[in-house]
């Protein structure tokens, strides 16, 4: 490994974790559209999670190490809330409310 150091995430854990910090972040710049004016036109934008300093140091290799062109914009997040259920009075049933006609 060099000079980096060891990771007790494997591939799958990173890429798992990344995909949530990802859609996370879509949603938050669709409810916070302004925040976009911060990022240049094709930057690259790399999550760094406070809340995990394991996956903070890995993308920030990454980022480092990589030979990209354009600017680069690290957005430093304090942690991610927990996840909510956006349905409204669920009801449990036996047997649906409505039927269904037959065709």
């Amino acid at each position: 490994m060099g000079d980096k150091e060891y990771s007790t995430y494997n591939r799958e854990t990173i890429i798992e974790k990344n995909a949530t910090l990802s859609f996370e972040f879509e949603r938050y710049i669709l409810e916070h559209p302004t925040i976009l004016e911060q990022i240049p036109d094709g930057a690259e934008v790399v999550l760094l999670p406070k809340d995990d300093p394991e996956l903070y140091r890995l993308n920030l290799e990454a980022a480092q190490g990589a030979d990209r062109p354009g600017p680069i914009v690290y957005v430093e997040i304090k942690a991610l809330a927990p996840a909510r259920s956006r349905l409204v009075q669920p009801r449990l049933r036996t047997q649906p409310a409505l039927r269904l006609s037959a065709a």
